[in-house]
C-alpha cells in the first residue's frame, strides 16, 4: 500500500483543495468525514484537519478523539487548529472582526520545521470568524500577523502543528512550501507517487483483481471512462466488453466519431443506436431531474438489455474519479441533492455485477495525466467535459428531435470555432444552451420570432469552481453570426458572464 496523508473533512469549501495540494506534492492523501474516521494503518503518514463553516463554541460542532493519532505529525487548518487549541484547555473566542481575505505574516519562527522557507511578511488567506485567544501553556505561537497573533502553533516536543490561515488556496502564496514542509520534511514522505507509478500499480491490481473474468463498461467519449478503459484492457486485454450507447443527445456526428477513435484504439467495442427510444422517454418532460432520471432510466435499460446479450459477465467497469466519490459522501449524514450523478450508484444494482472502478482516486487533471502516460491521443484527454445527460439538460424544457437538432448546429459552430481560433485549450469547458423563449427578429425584410441559445465558456482548474472565458469580442461577434445565418430557427445568440458559484456550468 502506497504512503498517504490522512484529510478529515470538518466540512470546508476548501478540502478538495488540501487534497489537490499534497497530490501535487507526488504524495498520496484521502479524505475522510471526520465522523467516519478509517482505521489508523501504517501506511498513514500524517494527519490534517480541514476548516469548516462551524463554530468549535457550537453546541453538536464536529469533534475528533486527537489521542487515536499516537505520535502521528498532525496539522490542523484553520477550524482543525481551533478544535485542537480548545480541547487542549486553549481558550477561542469570536474575532472582534471577521478575519477574512489577505494577511501578512509580522511574525515566523524560521527555526520550526513547518515554516523553513516561509518568507517574513508572506501573504497569507484568512477566513475565520473565531479567534484563539489564548493557547494552553504547552503550545507556543510560531507565526503571527498584525491582527491575529496566534497565526500558527505547535505543541512543544510532539509533531501536533495547527495554523489558522488556508496553505491550500492560491492567495496563500507559500502555502505550498509550508504543505511540502509537513508532508515531506515533517511527516517523511518519499514523493514516489507518480503517474508512472499509478499506472503499473493499477494494472497489477487489476490483473489480481478480474484474472480472468469478464468486464463489460459503457463508454461516453470523455477522458475518463477512456482512461478506465485503456487501464482495465491492459489488464485484460478482450475480456473487457466496451458499449458506446447514442442516446441521440450527444453532439453532430459524435457518435460514429468517436465510435472510430475507440476502434482504433484496439478496444473491443460495439455501438447502439437507441436515439428513438430516449425521445420516446423524454416527451413532455421539462423538469430537469425528471429528464436526467429519465435519461438514466434509458440508459440502464438499454445498457442492461446489451449486456444480457453477453455471457458470464462479472464486472461493470466505470469512470467515476475521486471527486464523484467524495461529494456522494457528506460529512453530516445525506447532503442535499443539487443534481443527481450520472457515476456514483443506480447501475451496479439492478444489474448484479461487481463494480471495479480503476480511477475512483483520482481528480481529473490526474486522469489526464495518467492518461497520457499511456498514450492516449491528446485529442481524446484534451476534450472538454461533458454532461452524462447530454444536450439533454443544455436543452431547457422539453425535448425533441428537430430542437437536439438546432442545438447541434449552434454546438458544433460555436465549439468549432473556438478550435479554429486557438481558444478550445484556454477554456475548461464550452457549449450551448437551447433557451425556452422565442424573441423577435428581422431577417431581410421579414419579422422573425424564433428561438434563443446561451452560449457558456468557462475558465476553471478542475470544475469545482469557475469563471467565465473572457472571450474576444470579436470571436463572439463572428461566431454569433455564423449561428444566426447558418442555423434555422435561431434568432439570437447571448453569452453567459456567470461564475461558479454562485451559478453552475451547466444550466440545468
Amino acid at each position: 500500500m502506497a504512503e498517504q496523508i490522512l484529510i478529515l473533512d470538518f466540512g470546508s469549501q476548501y478540502t478538495q483543495l488540501i487534497a489537490r495540494r499534497v497530490r501535487e506534492l507526488n504524495v498520496y492523501c484521502e479524505i475522510h468525514p471526520f465522523s467516519k474516521i478509517p482505521a489508523i494503518t501504517p501506511d498513514i503518514k500524517g494527519v490534517i484537519l480541514s476548516g469548516s463553516p462551524c463554530s468549535v463554541r457550537d453546541e453538536g460542532s464536529p469533534d475528533i478523539d486527537l489521542n487515536q493519532f499516537g505520535s502521528l505529525p498532525v496539522l490542523g487548518v484553520c477550524y482543525g487548529a481551533q478544535l485542537i487549541a480548545q480541547k487542549a484547555g486553549g481558550t477561542v473566542l469570536p474575532s472582534q472582526m471577521r478575519e477574512y481575505g489577505r494577511a501578512k505574516l509580522s511574525m515566523v519562527n524560521h527555526h520550526n520545521e513547518l515554516l523553513k522557507e516561509i518568507s517574513l511578511d508572506s501573504q497569507v488567506w484568512m477566513s475565520h470568524a473565531d479567534t484563539i485567544a489564548v493557547l494552553p501553556d504547552q503550545f507556543e505561537v510560531i507565526a503571527s500577523t498584525p491582527s491575529v497573533k496566534v497565526a500558527a502553533f505547535q505543541k512543544k516536543g510532539s509533531p501536533l502543528y495547527a495554523i489558522q490561515f488556508h496553505p491550500e488556496v492560491t492567495h496563500s502564496l507559500e502555502g505550498k512550501n509550508l504543505l511540502r514542509n509537513f508532508v515531506v520534511t515533517i511527516c517523511g514522505c518519499a514523493q514516489e507517487w507518480t503517474p508512472d507509478q499509478f499506472v503499473d500499480t493499477t494494472v497489477e491490481e487489476l490483473k489480481k483483481k478480474l484474472g480472468n473474468d469478464k468486464v463489460v463498461m459503457a463508454l461516453s467519449g470523455g477522458v475518463d471512462s477512456t482512461v478506465a478503459a485503456i487501464l482495465i484492457h491492459k489488464a485484460i486485454g478482450k475480456n473487457l466488453y466496451c458499449i458506446f450507447v447514442d442516446n441521440g443527445l450527444l453532439r453532430k456526428d459524435e457518435f460514429q466519431s468517436v465510435l472510430n477513435s475507440y476502434q482504433g484504439m484496439g478496444l473491443n467495442i460495439k455501438g447502439v443506436d437507441a436515439k428513438e427510444r430516449f425521445y420516446a422517454d423524454l416527451k413532455g418532460l421539462t423538469d430537469p431531474e425528471a429528464k436526467r432520471k429519465a435519461i438514466g432510466k434509458a440508459f440502464i435499460d438499454v445498457f442492461d438489455e446489451e449486456s444480457k446479450a453477453l455471457t458470464e459477465v462479472k464486472w461493470l467497469g466505470q469512470g467515476t474519479i475521486y471527486p464523484d466519490i467524495i461529494e456522494s459522501v457528506s460529512v453530516k449524514g445525506p447532503s442535499v441533492t443539487i443534481k443527481s450523478h450520472h457515476n456514483v450508484g443506480g447501475l451496479p444494482a439492478k444489474m448484479k455485477l461487481k463494480v471495479v472502478e480503476p480511477l475512483s482516486a483520482l481528480f481529473k487533471d490526474e486522469v489526464r495525466l495518467v492518461g497520457k502516460t499511456l498514450g492516449i491521443d491528446p485529442a481524446i484527454l484534451g476534450r472538454h467535459p461533458f454532461p452524462g445527460p447530454g444536450l439533454g439538460i443544455r436543452i431547457l424544457g422539453d425535448i425533441t428531435a428537430d430542437k437536439v437538432r438546432i442545438l447541434q448546429e449552434v454546438d458544433s459552430l460555436f465549439i468549432g470555432g473556438l478550435r479554429k481560433h486557438n481558444l478550445y485549450d484556454k477554456v475548461w469547458q464550452a457549449g450551448a444552451m437551447l433557451l425556452p423563449v422565442q424573441s423577435v427578429g428581422v431577417m431581410g425584410d421579414e419579422r422573425t420570432y424564433e428561438k434563443v441559445v446561451a452560449l457558456r465558456a468557462v475558465v476553471s482548474v478542475d470544475g469545482m469552481t469557475a469563471d467565465w472565458a473572457h472571450l474576444p469580442h470579436e470571436f463572439l461577434s463572428e461566431v454569433s453570426s455564423d449561428i444566426i445565418n447558418k442555423v434555422k430557427g435561431v434568432n439570437r445568440v447571448v453569452y453567459d458572464i456567470s461564475s461558479k458559484p454562485p451559478a453552475t456550468i451547466e444550466w440545468e
